[in-house]
């Protein structure tokens, strides 16, 4: 198959994954062809695919304006079969409601979603993963993946259920498409930058240019936070989120958590979604 995986990642969590997903597709003899979603980029024609992969990182319960943008984007099809891949820092069902808009944005330009899948990786907003945790979500994310290629190459493929709760605080929350913009413009480097520009090199959206040796933030964040977690020097500020700020890449190296030191923050989530792995029966 000749396969296109069209994916946004501010930190490199999703892209971690699809990454892999791509590895796996091309051990098989397939073309797996990895276009980032990035502001201001030209991609590939999804008619010239078999089948589309599109990856997102999970924003308060749904997937990021910029992805939603890049979807209505997308040349009508008819049929090309698309499967969703997407990343969450917990193994909530809320998250499922992500695939709400994408599904129906897919839907009017013709394509067909045969499946979605989800993996938990760390956080970059609220708090900072062990390093031990990153280290277990990407090995059960490493075991989950292949199975779930093959499952993609024989077409197979299942949609989640989203009940009317899921629903519900997936709308409430979809306010951040229209707040980071907003709260975006208000980020600022504190005194301890030292003006190197890996802020505007990270962004995504190209929303932060370099004026007099400081990041100047422009009005097109989508709230992905690569910004803050790439500064060398922990030296943004992120508005009335900061309190939420994460800096300081995860290196997924070392020894995985045990159960006892999985995170008391949605534990028993995480260990349902680690054990569902891990013992041969993995979940969505």
């Amino acid at each position: 198959m000749n396969i296109v995986l069209y994916v946004f990642s501010g930190t490199g969590n999703t892209a971690r994954v699809c990454n892999l997903f791509a590895t796996c597709l091309r051990a098989d003899g397939n073309t797996a062809d990895v276009v980032p979603i990035r502001s201001g980029s030209e991609y590939p024609d999804a008619r010239g695919y078999d089948c589309v992969i599109v990856g997102y990182p999970v924003h308060a319960f749904n997937a990021p304006a910029s992805v939603l943008r890049f979807l209505k984007g997308l040349p009508k099809t008819k049929g090309t079969p698309v499967y969703l891949v997407r990343t969450s820092g917990e193994p909530l069902s809320l998250n499922d409601a992500s695939s709400i808009t994408p599904r129906r944005i897919l839907k009017r330009r013709g394509y067909r979603v045969a499946g979605e899948y989800r993996y938990v990786m760390p956080y970059n907003i609220i708090f900072h993963h062990s390093e031990e945790m990153a280290v277990r979500m990407w090995n059960a994310a490493a075991r989950k993946i292949p199975a779930d290629v093959r499952g993609i190459e024989a077409g197979e493929g299942s949609l989640n259920r989203i009940g009317p709760l899921r629903r519900a605080v997936s709308f409430a929350l979809r306010i951040e498409h229209s707040a980071m913009p907003l709260l975006g413009r208000h980020f600022k480097a504190t005194e301890k930058c030292i003006g190197c520009g890996a802020c505007a090199r990270e962004c995504p959206q190209g929303n932060i240019t370099m004026e007099n040796g400081k990041p100047k933030f422009g009005k097109s964040c989508v709230g992905c936070m690569a910004c803050a977690f790439f500064c060398p020097e922990d030296a943004l500020r992120i508005s009335l989120l900061n309190g939420w700020r994460v800096n300081g890449k995860y290196t997924f190296s070392g020894e995985p958590a045990q159960d006892d030191e999985v995170c008391r923050y949605c534990k028993k989530a995480y260990l349902n979604y680690f054990h569902g792995i891990e013992d041969g029966t993995p979940r969505a």
